[in-house]
This record gives structure tokens, sequence and C-alpha cells, in this order.
């Protein structure tokens, strides 16, 4: 390997800028690289005749959001494979999601691309029309190779399998039926809904440490400090979540009168996102601290906050304001984590007043055993772990299709989801007497914190705008397959990155 041809990016701009100042063309092809095959050597052997000098940059791992098992080969290997080829003069990892600022630190004469990118209408990311704007920002052209082409992504699917047979036997069935641009367009379809998250607002606090072994006296664990980190959890995750998929989110919740942590969580807030606030008295927000470890296995939580809050001015805001608002949404998302702020009223107005109402209603440690479902008198759509399901009906025994049927028919649910972990999901879709099955879509897990709320919201999106059980089942489940890759609540699932997901799945 050539290895002396791989360059940080700021060698290789100060080369560029030298290349330029001898009159010589610099070509830039720009990717991930991650299974070198032959329409990847033809496509840097035409892009190389564009101009003097050829450079080649990766995609760094942390930035490939391809799916599940990707990258297979670490940017260092893919990096050196690109050494090996004659035609390409330099190398460099790219540490960002586009290749923008790339483009800018560079400023290359020829940005060349695949011909399958001539369509930018195709591009998910819209990082290409970005990309072409940028090039032509510093005097140079975007140029369209015509080469033979090949799918790295299926050939990996193919050959470098991350699933089991029966995963990957779902994945060729579903794909028969919905393609990736079929999927990518009933996404698109939801970004109308004007929808209402009502909800817990939870702060989670990750304190990492390392275990340094028992003290010297006494059965204790001891542990040493290293840093901590903030998110926010919660109702605040799930309109996060939903506010990348629709374009008018309004969030109600409750935060203490001290310790409210308002600032904060007014940052974390996406932009979109309407936040209406009403206050506990003499109560914190709601906050667990987790200590865990550098593999994010937990040792201890505490949690703040007052059992049975109550609110600063009676909870008569929040009914009001529910009284003159709640027509107003397509659909309203109860996060319902049992910390007080859904009270038995609110519980009424929206079960009476919702035009679609999904719901969970999540066990935890404030909780347990106190806190189930049927709470409610009605929902459209409910979201479910097995253990959340099973003690709602006392039924710990029988066939989960039987305990859902239960349920679902207590409350008037047309659609009853049960998330399983590394067993998928079992949806219940009433109205066909239909069960749909979506095993796990994620090879990898760093942290399961958010996972059902993921699924609760891009699930209950999908079935609010109509779209079939099957499909909503499939998207949900995506979306938590790429949440349990994001530690607790660090980033909300994008729109982008859930359509890329989907694209490698079906391919």
């Amino acid at each position: 390997m050539s290895t002396h041809k791989i360059l940080s990016l700021d060698e290789l701009a100060a080369v560029t800028e030298n290349l330029r100042a001898q009159g010589k063309r610099v070509v830039l092809c720009h990717g991930t690289f991650d299974l070198m095959h032959t329409g990847h050597i033809r496509y840097l052997q035409r892009a190389a005749k564009e101009g003097d000098v050829l450079i080649a940059t990766v995609t760094a791992d942390e930035f490939v959001n391809k799916g599940p098992g990707r990258p297979v080969f670490g940017h260092q290997i893919r990096a050196e494979n690109l050494t090996a080829l004659e035609c390409v003069d330099y190398v460099a990892i790219n540490h960002a999601l586009t290749a923008i600022e790339l483009l800018d630190q560079l400023r290359p004469a020829v940005y060349a691309k695949g011909g399958e990118y001539r369509d930018h209408a195709g591009d998910v990311t819209g990082n290409i029309a970005r990309e072409k704007e940028a090039v032509e920002r510093h005097g140079g052209d975007i140029f369209y190779t015509d080469e033979i082409t090949f799918s790295s992504t299926s050939l990996l699917n193919e050959h470098f399998g991350v699933f089991p047979p029966d995963t990957r036997a779902f994945l060729q069935t579903f794909a028969k039926q919905w393609s990736d641009k079929r999927i990518h367009s009933l996404i698109d379809s939801l970004s109308d809904l004007k929808v209402l998250v009502v909800g817990d607002a939870i702060i989670d606090q990750y304190h990492y440490v390392t275990p340094l072994g028992q003290t010297g006296k006494g059965n204790v664990l001891a542990v040493q400090y290293r840093n901590e980190e903030q998110f926010a959890g919660g109702s605040l995750a799930v309109v996060n979540h939903v506010s990348e998929f629709a374009k008018q989110v309004t969030l109600l919740t409750a935060l203490g009168d001290h310790d409210s942590h308002e600032e904060f969580i007014r940052s974390k807030l996406k932009g979109n996102v309407t936040p209406v606030f009403t206050y506990f008295a003499d109560a914190p927000t709601v906050t667990k601290r987790r200590f865990v470890d550098n593999d994010l296995a937990k040792f201890f939580e505490i949690y703040f906050f007052k059992e049975d809050p109550q609110f600063t001015d009676g909870g008569e805001m929040v009914l009001q304001w529910l009284d003159e608002h709640l027509s107003e949404f397509d659909v309203v998302i109860a996060a319902d984590f049992g910390n007080g702020f859904i009270s038995d009223k609110m519980v009424k107005k929206l079960t009476e007043k919702s035009a679609y109402l999904a719901v969970n209603t999540q066990i935890n440690s404030g909780n347990r055993g106190f806190h189930v479902i049927d709470r409610y008198q009605r929902a459209d759509f409910i979201s479910l772990n097995e253990p959340e399901l099973r003690l709602a009906a006392h039924n710990k025994h029988s066939s989960l299709e039987e305990v859902c049927a239960r349920i679902a028919d207590k409350l008037g649910a047309r659609h009853l989801a049960v998330t399983r972990g590394t067993k998928g999901v079992l949806m219940r879709d009433v109205g066909q007497d239909h069960y749909s099955r979506v095993p796990a879509l994620s090879s990898r897990v760093i942290d399961r914190i958010g996972a059902g709320d993921a699924f609760l919201s891009l699930s209950a999106l999908c079935l609010a705008g109509g779209l079939e059980a099957d499909v909503a089942n499939f998207v949900g489940s995506v979306a938590a397959a790429m949440d349990v890759q994001i530690v607790c609540n660090r980033e909300p699932v994008s729109s982008v990155g859930l359509k890329k997901y989907v694209s490698t799945l079906l391919k």
C-alpha cells in the first residue's frame, strides 16, 4: 500500500493550494468506498481524466449513516485501499457528515460524482445540490461520470450480511412489496400533520465512571469519576423525533418550579417545536442520574422528583389549554411516563377530544405496578413493551396475540404494538384482523434508553397519516434500530438518516 499518499485535510489543503499556483487542475472524488469494486475503479479512473491530480476522500466511520453493520471496513483500511490505485494521487479522511466543508477547504477545479447522482431529486439527503453550490462557489465544476455502476450496499448485504436468516428473509419479502423510494415518499407525506406531544419532561444525566473495585472496608464498589453528559428525555425526546418528520409540532409538559433546567430544555428543542410549559409547585423537573461505565453499563441510578406533584395553579391552565387547542391537531401523542404530569382530568380530555390519540404508558422504577394503559378510556394506537402489556392485562402466561387482542378491544384501539427488544415488534391491526411482525433491525446496540420512544414517535405518525400497519411497524422499527445506536437521547432520529437506513435494508 502507498500509505504515503494519505494526508490530513490540512496537509492536503496546502498541497492543493500549491498545485493551483502551478496551474494544475485538481479533481476530487468523495465517498464511503466501503467495498471497492469495478464501479468504483472505473469511476475514479474516469474522474482522473478531468484534471492533472486526483484526490479521493473517504467519510470517517462515525459519519457513515448507511444502516446496520456499516461501514464494514474502518476508514483507515478504506483509505489504504484507495492508495493502491495508480490513478489516485492523494487520499484523506473526512471527519464530517458532508463534503461541503471539504470543498471549501480544498477548492478543487472538478468535483466528480457517479452518474447515479445526476438526478438531485433522488438524493434523500439534499447534500449533492449543496455540494454543487460549494464547488461552484470557488470557481469549480461538478462532473458526473457515466461508467458501469454497482451497488455497494447490495453487494455488502449479499456477501457481508449482518442479520440472521430470518431477518434477511423478512427484508427480502418486505422489499418485494415496498421499495425504498415508496417508503421515502410515504415518510414525506407525514410532514403536514399537525402534532401535539403531551407528556413528562425528563432530564437524563449520564455520569461516566471507571470501576476501581471493592473498597478496603466493606462490600462497596468504588468508581473513578471521568465526566458527565446531560440529555433531554421523556416527552422532550419524543417531540424532537417527531419534529424531524412533521413541520408543525407542539409540546405540552410541566417543569419544576426549582431545578427546572428550562434554559437547557429550550436549547435542546428543535426549531419547529412550540413549547407550552406549566409548572409543579415545590418540585424539580424530573431528573434521572445514571452512573455508567465505558460500555454504558449502569451501576446505579438516582431519581430527583416529587411523588404526586401538584401544579402551581392547580392544573387549570393545562385543562383550559387542552379545551382551546386540542381540536387543532391531527394527532396527539401521549408519552405518559407516570411521573405526575398527565392527570386523570387530562386523560379524560385527551380521550374525549383528540382526533387521533397514540399512547405509551411506561413502567419505570418510580411507578412500577401503579401505572398501566387502562387509565385511558380509549386510544387509537397503543405502544407498550411486553411487561407493560402483560401487567395491564394481569396475564403472564397467555399468548402475546391473545393479550394484545384483550387490551386493544378494551380500549377500542385500531392498532396495538408490543416492542420486544431483540425479538422485534408485534403489531395488531384490529380492522384487518392482522398481526404485523418485524424482527429487530439493528446489528449492534450501544444504548437501549429511548428506543421505545423512537418507535412510538414514528409508528404513531405513520398510522395517524393513514399508512398501512406493516409500513408503520417497519418504519417505527427502523427508528428504534437507529436509536439503540445513539447514546441516550444525544440526538433525535433524523429524516435523512432514516431514509438512508431504509434504503440499506431494502437493497
